[in-house]
Protein backbone atom coordinates (compact mmCIF):
# COMPACT_ATOMS: atom_id res chain seq x y z
CA UNK A 1 0.00 0.00 0.00
CA UNK A 2 0.99 3.63 -0.59
CA UNK A 3 1.89 5.85 2.45
CA UNK A 4 0.70 8.36 1.11
CA UNK A 5 -2.40 10.76 -0.95
CA UNK A 6 -1.33 12.42 -3.91
CA UNK A 7 -3.24 15.09 -6.03
CA UNK A 8 -2.32 16.52 -9.53
CA UNK A 9 -4.11 19.42 -9.90
CA UNK A 10 -3.13 20.17 -13.58
CA UNK A 11 -4.37 17.21 -15.57
CA UNK A 12 -5.53 13.80 -15.56
CA UNK A 13 -3.08 10.70 -14.62
CA UNK A 14 -3.77 7.54 -16.75
CA UNK A 15 -3.13 4.35 -14.80
CA UNK A 16 -2.51 1.40 -16.25
CA UNK A 17 -2.13 -2.13 -14.11
CA UNK A 18 0.21 -4.41 -16.82
CA UNK A 19 0.74 -7.62 -13.56
CA UNK A 20 -1.08 -7.93 -10.30
CA UNK A 21 -4.07 -6.12 -9.31
CA UNK A 22 -4.65 -3.20 -7.65
CA UNK A 23 -7.46 -0.82 -5.89
CA UNK A 24 -7.10 2.71 -6.60
CA UNK A 25 -9.03 4.85 -3.97
CA UNK A 26 -9.76 8.42 -4.33
CA UNK A 27 -11.47 11.36 -3.54
CA UNK A 28 -12.77 14.49 -5.09
CA UNK A 29 -12.95 17.74 -3.46
CA UNK A 30 -16.77 17.49 -2.67
CA UNK A 31 -16.04 14.92 -0.30
CA UNK A 32 -17.15 12.21 -2.28
CA UNK A 33 -15.00 9.10 -2.33
CA UNK A 34 -14.79 5.60 -4.53
CA UNK A 35 -12.37 2.66 -5.13
CA UNK A 36 -11.49 1.25 -8.50
CA UNK A 37 -10.08 -2.40 -8.43
CA UNK A 38 -7.66 -3.13 -11.30
CA UNK A 39 -6.17 -5.89 -12.89
CA UNK A 40 -3.33 -6.80 -15.36
CA UNK A 41 -4.53 -4.94 -18.97
CA UNK A 42 -7.16 -2.48 -17.12
CA UNK A 43 -6.86 1.27 -16.64
CA UNK A 44 -8.31 4.35 -14.28
CA UNK A 45 -8.08 7.68 -14.75
CA UNK A 46 -7.26 10.54 -11.80
CA UNK A 47 -8.70 13.36 -12.82
CA UNK A 48 -6.95 16.91 -11.83
CA UNK A 49 -7.65 18.17 -8.34
CA UNK A 50 -9.06 14.11 -7.24
CA UNK A 51 -7.02 13.14 -4.23
CA UNK A 52 -5.84 9.38 -4.44
CA UNK A 53 -3.61 6.51 -3.33
CA UNK A 54 -3.83 2.66 -3.78
CA UNK A 55 -3.93 -0.39 -2.27
CA UNK A 56 -1.92 -3.75 -3.94
CA UNK A 57 -2.87 -7.23 -3.27
CA UNK A 58 0.20 -9.12 -2.98
CA UNK A 59 2.72 -7.94 -6.42
CA UNK A 60 1.62 -5.58 -8.89
CA UNK A 61 3.17 -3.67 -12.12
CA UNK A 62 1.72 -0.12 -12.99
CA UNK A 63 2.47 2.70 -15.70
CA UNK A 64 1.11 6.02 -14.46
CA UNK A 65 1.18 8.59 -17.15
CA UNK A 66 0.93 11.90 -14.96
CA UNK A 67 0.50 15.34 -15.68
CA UNK A 68 2.86 16.17 -13.06
CA UNK A 69 3.16 19.75 -12.54
CA UNK A 70 1.98 21.33 -9.32
CA UNK A 71 1.68 17.32 -7.18
CA UNK A 72 0.69 17.72 -3.90
CA UNK A 73 1.26 15.10 -0.93
CA UNK A 74 -0.09 14.08 2.30
CA UNK A 75 0.34 11.60 4.75
CA UNK A 76 -2.14 8.56 4.67
CA UNK A 77 -3.38 7.86 8.12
Amino acid sequence: PWTSWEMHPEGHEVVICVAGRMTLHQEWPDGRTASVVIGAGEFAINEPGVWHTADVEGTATGVFITAGNGTRHRVRP
